[in-house]
């Protein structure tokens, strides 16, 4: 086929730039995926302000379902747990009074756990996990507008069934995932600083005592220059399932060494692979179905699902089968 050679001179009047579209705006940017046992997946809807839940028909994802708005407003919610009673607890990261950490009590009534640290006001709370005994341990980074924050570092903290928040976590610098091993010996955070170039992209994994509190940190996994950690859920088995990456690099603060995906790794931290997906700002993800070995992510404005032969670790709600 024979070039018009009019078609160099035609497109550079055009300007047709080599690198391709670039993101305008939003108009969904889903998080915090969670597993209930009404046979739904709860998520949030970041800049709606809005949690979201996906509904299944029968069993599985592959079998369809609906989607429903749970809440709204809903506070600007990013990450979210069950306890073990079934009861929401969802990090409410909106700027202004509703920087806190909430939990949906069964007649529906929302009580507010933390907003708190030592009189003044949380930064943006961003992911949550629960253990055993009833503690809650959340994030406590700011990704936005710094202009307005009280506290003198972005922390991790633990709230104590009778109340007591305690911060327990401060030699990171920007915390976002967290996540309570089966065996309640480790907490994983994620330290991912995207401010600029040499940020940290680490995973760190601290020993967790039996009383709470923490010790003996170390690097669990280290992303380098790209876009490190976000949410991340465990299996079964221990592996650790992290939501991470980019398919187009942005620099300067992330190149694309890290590409877009689930990167899971063995409980010593070995990569074991990653799931692959078409999509940046992967966010989050979680198990789910009936039988839990569904992995829901959420990146972007989509939930996408894929299905595996393990079967996920939650302390609620237990398999069906």
């Amino acid at each position: 086929m024979t070039k018009d050679p009019r078609a160099a001179r035609l497109a550079a009047e055009i300007g047709i730039p080599g690198a391709g579209v670039r993101t305008a705006t939003f108009v969904a940017f889903t998080e915090g995926p969670v597993w209930s046992a009404d046979r739904s997946v709860y998520f949030t809807d970041l800049w709606n302000d809005r949690i979201l839940r996906f509904v299944l028909k029968g069993r599985q994802a592959s079998e369809g379902g609906r989607f429903e708005v749970f809440r709204a407003p809903a506070g600007r919610p990013v990450g979210m747990v069950f306890d073990a009673e079934g009861r929401l607890i969802v990090c409410e990261g909106e700027l202004g009074d509703h920087r806190r950490v909430t939990r949906t009590e069964r007649d529906g009534g929302v009580t507010v756990l933390a907003d708190r640290y030592r009189g003044r006001r949380l930064n943006s709370p961003n992911d949550v996990d629960v253990d055993t005994e009833g503690r809650v341990y959340f994030t406590d980074p700011r990704y936005t507008d710094r202009t307005d924050m009280e506290l003198d570092h972005e922390s991790v903290y633990r709230i104590d069934p009778d109340g007591t928040l305690t911060r327990i976590i401060d030699d990171v610098v920007r915390p976002n995932g967290i996540a309570v091993s089966a065996d309640q010996r480790t907490l994983y955070v994620v330290d991912n600083d995207n401010s600029g170039a040499g940020g940290t992209r680490k995973i760190y994994a601290y020993n967790l005592l039996i009383d709470g509190s923490t010790a003996g940190r170390r690097v669990f996994h280290d992303f380098g220059a790209g876009r490190g950690g976000d949410g991340m859920c465990l299996d079964e088995l221990g592996n650790v399932y992290i939501a991470a990456g980019l398919n187009t690099p942005n620099p300067p603060a992330e190149d694309d060494s890290v590409p877009a995906g689930v990167h899971i790794f063995s409980p010593e931290g070995t990569q074991l692979g990653v799931i692959s997906v078409p999509m940046d700002l992967i966010t989050n993800v979680c198990f789910g179905d009936t039988d839990l070995r569904t992995l829901y992510i959420t990146c972007g404005h989509t939930l996408f699902y894929v299905r595996l032969k393990v079967r996920g670790y939650v302390l609620w709600p237990r398999p069906e089968d």
